[in-house]
């Protein structure tokens, strides 16, 4: 007798495996930036936090490295926002806003 190996015994959520490939990218214009320069646990140094992005790691990748080379600065990229060293606000809200994205400065 031939077991039917493609027979479920039991499973208790959904049909499917779940797709964890989901990235819901959304054009530049849709997201609603905040930049900011911050201190907190950086050890009293300045850095500028763009946050508010809504795209891929990759993309995340290759936007923190073209703003990390427009500023002349180094940084990272860390939960969906990207950190610059140093405060410049202006200068990344004035790039962001050429690259399409909608941005609006934050703090004081």
């Amino acid at each position: 007798m031939a077991k039917d190996s493609n027979k479920i015994a039991y499973r208790e959520f959904g049909d499917e495996e779940p797709d964890t490939d989901e990235t819901s990218e959304i054009p530049p214009n849709q997201h609603k930036l905040k930049i900011e320069a911050s201190r907190k646990g950086k050890g009293g140094k300045t850095v500028t936090i763009i946050s508010g992005f809504q795209v891929s790691p990759e993309t995340l990748t290759s936007l923190t490295k073209t703003l990390k080379n427009q500023c002349g600065a180094g940084g990272a990229m860390k939960d969906n926002s990207i950190e610059i060293q140093g405060d410049h606000r202006q200068k990344l809200l004035e790039i962001v806003t050429k690259l399409g994205y909608k941005a609006k400065l934050s703090g004081g």
